[in-house]
Parts: C-alpha cells; structure tokens; sequence
C-alpha cells in the first residue's frame, strides 16, 4: 500500500569494541568522577581523562560501517569513535577531546546531510546507544536518551497513546531532528518538533579542558534551552536526554495518493499549496514530485478516513489519482511507511528552502521541466505543508525563525547503490550540477533554508538558517562554549572567541 520514496536514514550500526582504551601515544590515566570534571575559570586542569564506552578504532572489524554515514557521498576517517553508555561516557570523551586538541562531531542517526557529524582524524562521539526512556502518562511528560530513533520514539509513544512531532524517516535520530526543529505530519496540530521539548540533560565545555552536565529548561539554563530549540546540533554541547511534552493521540487516518506521470502538476500543486497550509489543523500533509509521477501523502490526527478524504478533496479531484488509505495507531502507521534503508540510493544531495506566497505558474513550471531531467528515478522535490500550530511560539520561545512559512521544499537527486563505493561516481557530476541549477532557478520564489537540510556554499547561510536570531544565538554560543570547542564548516561562532589557557 505505502510507497514512501523520499529518503531513508542509517541505523547505528552495531560494531565491535568495548571498553576503556588508550590511543598510541596517548596518556590513559583514571577519568574523572562526575563531581570532579573542572568547572570555573580557565585555568582550572581536569584529570587525564581515558575513553569509556564503546569505542571503536581503525584497527576493529566494524570500522568501516562505524564510520559510515547514511549519505554516502560523505566518507571520513576518524581517530576513534565512542559509543556512549552513559552520560559519563560523553564527559570522559569530550574531556579527552579537549585535553588532548583533537576535532570532535556528535553523532546520533549518522544522517547529517553534509557528512559534518564525521571528522577525519578526530573523535565522533556518538550517542545512538542512548536509549532509555520514561512516559508519564498523567503528565504526558516524556523523557527519552538522545540515541532514539524516530521510529522508536513515535512507537513507543503511541504505544500510550502519545505523540509528538517527528520527520517522516524512521531511521533519523530523534534528538538531531528536533534540535533543528523538526517538522513532519503532526507540525500543523501539534507545531515543530522542538516546541514540544520542555528539558534537555547536555554535556558542555567547561573551563579551559573540562567538561561538565548542566540541565537546561524553563527554570534552568531557560537561554540554552531556547537555543536547543531549532539550533542545537553540534553548536552548544552533546545533548545526552530530552524532556518532552507530549499530546494525547489515538488514532490517525493516513491517506496516500498517486498521479501517473507529470500531466497534472500545475492543477494538483496549485491545489495543494493554496489549501494545505489552511486547512483543518489536524490534516498534515507532503507532495513528492518525481519525474514519472506525483505523490501526496496526507494524515489526519484522531480523524476518520471520510474527514480526511473531505478535507484533501480539492485536490483528489484533480485528475484520476490511485487513492489509498489506513485508519489505525500512529505507531502502526508510521511503521507501514518505512522503507528499508538498504533500497536508498547510496548518494544523496538536497537543497532545502521555505515558501512564503504561493508560487506562480512559472515556478511549477520550473518544477515540471527540471523534474523531467531529474537524473535518476529517487530524485524529486519534496514539500511539506506549514501553517496552523507552526505559526504559535512554545512558552519560552525558540531559536526555529520559519513561523510564516506556508510551505517548506527542497529537490533531492539521490543516486549509486548503497554499499558500492564509487557506484555512483558517474553521475555524481550531474546530479550536483541539477541540484544547484533547479536550487538557484526557485531563488525568486522562495527564502531562507532549514539547518537539518544545510545548504552548502550557500552565502549568508547564518541568517538563512535562524533570521533575526543569530546574534542572539552567538551570545548564548559564548557562554556556554566560549572556547568554540564544538565548532563544524557552519556552525555557530561565539560572539567573542577566547583561546585555550
């Protein structure tokens, strides 16, 4: 029934290696107790620190699928990576990243679109094996490890009858989503991903080679926690929990339908932009636009297939679609529109954007002809409709600036087989080169861009991202990472760099 096309994600893969270890060349001495990692000025030392956890080399079997992403386009080398346990493990790691100068990245779902929660030579500090959790079913109060997966986390809600926003991949980190934002079928009910997180446990910098776990939510750290909200991947610290306020969420009715070919576009996506991001706030929606066909996948929250056919009847009148639908548990439906990551293409390249005014004839069209000479079959555009509970700010605020948008999309070209290095070197040139030309023929039409889809080489790319915000998210980057310890290729700089002691 289902035909989930758009892209999929990599599970953490289990590999070998346990333990404490010492790199050659590196002191190993006892790592700190939780009460003893340095805090205060500067100048304060830690103990040597040494790697808890998991820990995989280049030297293990399982480095070559530890070290790899779910794009694999992006192939780096690390060092060492370390699969957290526990939040101690992330402290031990960080402070022996500091005190030993080394590049780190925080991994989750090992889905960063532009291979930047991998380094060469440096140390991943992955938290993918964190996965505990905790449902209060009179407060609705989740609180779940960083290391959930969407699905997991979408199925074990639903399991009490619970929801929060998600991405529609389930094999994406939970924590990576929401920290850009989040959005998926429940953002026009429930709003982003982020507004419906109330707490998070994170391992910061601390003094000039420490580390230390502070809490941050509305009473606590109330600055970090607005900064998590939309802005927290890889810029402030490792974000070992998070505390979810979840809403109640029997039942949903999933709606998909299919036009053959390209004949409908103007009618069917004229329809939906003008319609989607007003309708009933409970009907989420998405339309994939491939070269052979378009795709519309719809979900109604606590309603009946004859409300959600209703609601999406503008647009199924267009034309003859092949109309489906599944009334029944989130977690059962979300589950029956997963594709295994092993069917992706190995390759993947997107270039993410938000609308704001609906677009004119002349941009579908640009859709149409560029869909047309897509350079494989998994290429598309991908939208998602906005509107209704995005436009309301959480208590507290947050760092997500796209609250009027009425829609978000990107083209994707996805090519090569998985598994197959230089599978998809061949085309690799012109998919680049599709994505950048169909990027910059929709720059009249559409503005800023989504930091979980970064846009590389993109200028002004700060404000893109978060708008008015940056300069507020650099004070708050200053304070709780003034030494720029967490730092990627766009990452947000403090507002004062300071040097190590």
């Amino acid at each position: 029934m289902h035909e989930f096309t758009r892209r999929g994600a990599l599970k953490a893969t289990a590999v070998m290696g346990a333990g404490a270890v010492a790199l050659p060349g590196v002191s190993a001495a006892e790592a700190p107790a939780a009460g003893a990692v340095g805090q205060g000025p500067g100048h304060v030392k830690c103990k040597p620190a040494k790697l808890t956890g998991r820990i995989v080399r280049p030297s293990d079997a399982g480095y070559a699928d530890a070290s790899l992403g779910w794009d694999e386009l992006f192939v780096h080398y690390p060092l060492v990576i370390v699969y957290a346990q526990n939040t101690q493990d992330v402290v031990n790691a960080l402070t022996w990243a500091r005190q030993h100068n080394v590049a780190l990245r925080v991994r989750s779902g090992r889905h960063s679109l532009e291979g930047w929660s991998n380094v060469d030579n440096g140390i991943v500090i992955d938290v993918s094996e964190l996965k505990s959790a905790h449902i209060d079913t009179h407060s609705h109060v989740a609180t779940v490890g960083a290391g959930l997966t969407q699905l997991e986390a979408v199925t074990m809600l639903a399991e009490k009858d619970l929801a929060v926003t998600t991405g529609s991949e389930g094999t994406v980190g939970l924590s990576g989503a929401t920290l850009g934002g989040g959005f998926g079928f429940l953002n026009r009910w429930l709003g982003m991903a982020c507004d419906s997180l109330i707490g998070a446990e994170v391992v910061v910098a601390s003094g000039a080679e420490c580390a230390k776990v502070v809490k941050a939510d509305l009473r606590h750290n109330s600055d970090l926690l607005w900064a998590l909200r939309g802005a927290g991947n890889g810029n402030f610290g490792i974000v070992t929990s998070l505390t979810y306020k979840a809403a109640p969420l029997k039942s949903v009715a999933y709606v998909q339908a299919t036009w053959n070919g390209l004949g409908d576009l103007h009618a069917v996506f004229d329809t939906w932009q003008r319609t989607a991001p007003i309708a009933d706030n409970r009907l989420g929606s998405q339309l994939e636009v491939h070269r052979n066909k378009i795709l519309l996948f719809a979900v109604l929250a606590e309603g009946t297939e004859a409300e959600a056919k209703k609601l999406l009847a503008p647009i199924l009148s267009v034309g003859s679609p092949v109309v489906s639908t599944q009334v029944g548990n989130w977690g059962d439906v979300y589950t029956g529109f997963q594709i295994p990551t092993q069917v992706d293409p190995a390759n993947w390249k997107f270039f993410s954007q938000f609308t704001s005014k609906p677009f004119p004839e002349q941009a579908i069209s640009l859709i149409g002809s560029f869909m047309q000479d897509a350079p494989s079959d998994a290429s598309n555009f991908f939208t998602q409709s906005f509107g209704g509970a995005v436009r309301r700010t959480p208590r507290g605020g947050t760092a997500f600036p796209h609250r009027d948008a009425i829609f978000y999309s990107e083209p994707g070209a996805g090519w090569g087989t998985r598994g197959q290095a230089g599978s998809g070197d061949a085309i690799t040139p012109q998919a680049q080169a599709w994505i950048a030309e169909f990027s910059q023929a929709l720059r009249p039409y559409v503005n800023g861009a989504y930091v979980n889809v970064p846009n590389v080489g993109m200028q002004e790319w700060e404000t893109a991202y978060w708008g008015c915000h940056f300069d507020r998210l650099r004070e708050i980057k200053a304070k709780y990472d003034p030494y720029n310890v967490f730092q990627y290729e766009q990452s947000i700089p403090p507002a004062t760099v300071r040097r190590h002691a």
